[in-house]
């Protein structure tokens, strides 16, 4: 097969890839029901990074990772193939690197020789998984991808779109509205997600996805050369393969294929007298397979076309791209950022605010199992499960806490765990859900309305939707105008009801924070009346 062919097969494999993706990630929302029939977490389930991390952080393998597996097998037959045929992060810096015009710096020499770097973020999350200290979500390609999607580009997207709209509805004129009017209802059945999300961090998960793409400005595929953890990955196992760029002991040197290939495949060994101009020196390569992703450009390349790929018997592989100086000292960080994590200040900050999704695994399970992907965040139907900052330090940062004054936990509903790729967030069936414990739910009585004012309020007890009711009333003589008294209902807690989903303290009346609010499951304080302080 010509280059031209392979280049067209791949670019048509690479664009199914990304509307795959694209497709799976809007179907990853509320559609009306609860239950979401498709693997939308195919990508995580597939990544055998996530597979290896989450398995050392959790001492066993989770079920649900087993296609990592398959992808595992097809790269010990045929190489790095899935970076260069499907990874739709790798589609993306294709497609912007046209945008940045950086073809021009594609080959060898080009760029210092820093693909040390990927090999060390590899060896880092994989100690730090060892002691359970999942850091993968930092590094990990599909991870920066989803949280950056959901969190900046979905909403970002959302926002002006049904901006643009409205505007024209607004302002522009009635037959502008009815032309508009099909697009946008398409638009909002297909395109759009269904409603408008707003996610702590959001500019941070928008510009290191933004980053790695501008990366592509120095050199093409510069994030796959030189930083992706995964791709390190692939680069070990590829060692194995069987595919292999075939030896061609007739090549006269003309160097088109190390200066045209994109992941700066060829490393120079020697310098010599030139094959064709003995009088002009010229710079001998070592083709390094590990870091070949199977584009085929260089079968285009090749003048006299004896370039090619064949099936063989693995050849001895060369050494990692990764000197001992370097790997000591990215082991060395290896262990001391666990320990780090753990003795910082804000790691010992009391997590009574905390309240994680229904279905979350102990703590310390959930930090070392949950990979920071955001699926469950991006599918909450009220918003209300949003990414930690450094509020409690390094460890927890993007996982998931619900923020009740944003959006409660929707009593019916289990999306969220049936979106989780790893089972950090274990699937709930709905009357396990009903009494799963998120937290405790707390009267602020200098802000609640009954006490602190003496005014009736009953919001919260209308709105709690435990079947036994979590708020009760008890009716109290106040004194009113002109010493005339009066019965006031004034509300408390029941704790053994209480299931902390929060939609008490967000529909509380208060401005500000709101009268009741909800400590997370790990709160001991509680009061003589069994209501959470």
């Amino acid at each position: 097969m010509g280059r031209d062919i392979w280049k067209q097969l791949r670019r048509v494999c690479q664009i199914l890839g990304l509307i795959i993706f694209l497709v799976l990630f809007r179907l990853t929302d509320y559609g009306g029901a609860d239950t979401i029939p498709y693997a939308v977490n195919i990508l995580f389930r597939i990544d055998p990074l996530v597979g290896v991390c989450v398995t050392l952080a959790a001492r066993t393998f989770v079920g649900l990772l087993w296609p990592c597996l398959v992808v595992v097998v097809f790269t010990l037959v045929l190489g790095r193939f899935f970076c260069g045929w499907i990874c739709p992060l790798g589609t993306l810096t294709d497609m912007a690197s046209h945008g940045f015009g950086s073809r021009k710096k594609n080959g060898a020499g080009s760029m210092p020789n820093l693909r040390f770097l990927k090999y060390g973020l590899l060896l880092l999350v994989l100690i730090s998984s060892l002691f359970s200290i999942q850091l993968l979500g930092f590094a990990d390609p599909f991870s920066l991808l989803v949280r950056g999607m959901a969190f900046g580009f979905d909403p970002l997207f959302n926002f002006l779109v049904a901006g643009f709209f409205d505007g024209i509805y607004r302002s522009g004129p009635a037959w502008l509205s009815d032309l508009t009017e099909p697009v946008y209802g398409m638009l909002k059945s297909f395109v759009m997600p269904h409603k408008q999300s707003f996610f702590y961090l959001s500019s941070l998960s928008f510009f290191l996805l933004t980053g790695v793409l501008a990366l592509e400005i120095f050199a093409k595929r510069f994030w796959c050369r030189n930083l992706c953890p995964l791709g390190a990955l692939f680069a070990l196992i590829s060692k194995g393969s069987i595919f292999k760029r075939k030896a061609v002991k007739t090549c006269k040197g003309c160097q088109m294929c190390e200066k045209g290939c994109p992941m700066n495949a060829f490393e120079p060994i020697a310098v010599e007298p030139g094959a064709v101009e003995p009088d002009i020196p010229y710079t001998k390569y070592r083709f390094m397979g590990e870091e070949c992703t199977l584009c085929m450009d260089c079968i285009g390349y090749c003048p006299r076309k004896i370039t090619g790929f064949e099936f063989g018997l693995p050849v001895n592989p060369g050494p990692v791209d990764i000197s001992r100086r370097q790997l000591v000292t990215t082991g060395l960080a290896g262990l001391c950022l666990p320990v780090l994590s753990r003795t910082n200040a804000l790691s010992k900050m009391p997590d009574n605010d905390l309240i994680r999704p229904p279905g979350a695994m102990d703590e310390l399970d959930f930090l070392a199992t949950c990979v920071r992907c955001g699926e469950c965040m991006k599918v909450c139907i009220t918003n209300g499960l949003q990414p930690l900052g450094f509020e409690k330090g390094l460890e927890p940062m993007f996982t998931p806490r619900l923020v009740p004054r944003l959006g409660y936990c929707e009593f019916n509903c289990t999306l969220c765990s049936q979106v989780c790729p790893t089972r950090a967030i274990e699937p709930l069936p709905r009357e396990k859900k009903h009494a799963f414990v998120m937290g405790i739910a707390w009267f602020d009585k200098n802000r609640c309305l009954p006490y602190a004012e003496k005014k009736s309020c009953i919001v919260c007890e209308e709105h709690c939707p435990v079947h036994d009711k979590a708020i009760q009333f008890d009716e109290v003589k106040v004194a009113g105008f002109k010493g005339k008294t009066s019965f006031l209902k004034q509300p408390r807690v029941i704790t053994e009801r209480c299931i902390g989903c929060g939609i008490c303290e967000y529909v509380c009346p208060v401005p500000g924070e709101a009268a009741i609010r909800v400590l997370g499951r790990g709160s001991q304080k509680n009061d003589s009346s069994g209501g959470y302080l």
